[in-house]
């Protein structure tokens, strides 16, 4: 259901860039977050596809928040549920949490500890990018 997708990108912080209502791949939604200059995620709706037989399936994807704790007080105002926030390394800002888009899709919201750069980079592997 393309409507319920970008409601719920939307709700969660997404602005609709653009959109192409008749292409060769369907219905072409094109979202970015807020200060972005990139479209980050770009929904794709075509009627006749049918999900038998597609093979692999994306397992998850990953959004970066300021605080994880606003984001789930602000999911749970807007009907979306998200787990109980857990921190990988045990420490109190270094947190995660996971929900669910309306197609199945499993998106996980991290908050970096403080005084971590914007976003993960190959500083963040010890082996490097491997």
């Amino acid at each position: 259901d393309l409507d319920r997708s970008v409601g719920f990108y939307t709700a969660v912080g997404y602005e609709v860039v653009g959109r192409v209502p008749e292409s060769d791949l369907g219905h072409l939604v094109m979202l970015k977050l807020p200060g972005d200059e990139f479209v980050s995620i770009e929904l794709v709706f075509d009627r006749n596809e049918t999900r038998l037989g597609v093979s692999p399936r994306l397992s998850h994807f990953v959004i970066q928040v300021e605080s994880i704790d606003t984001m789930v007080t602000k999911l749970a105002l807007l009907g979306i549920n998200a787990e109980v926030p857990v921190s990988p390394d045990g420490s109190d800002d270094f947190l995660i949490t996971w929900m669910v888009d309306p197609d199945g899709n499993r998106i996980e919201l991290v908050q970096w500890p403080a005084g971590h750069r914007d976003g993960m980079t190959a500083a963040d592997f010890a082996n490097g990018p491997d």
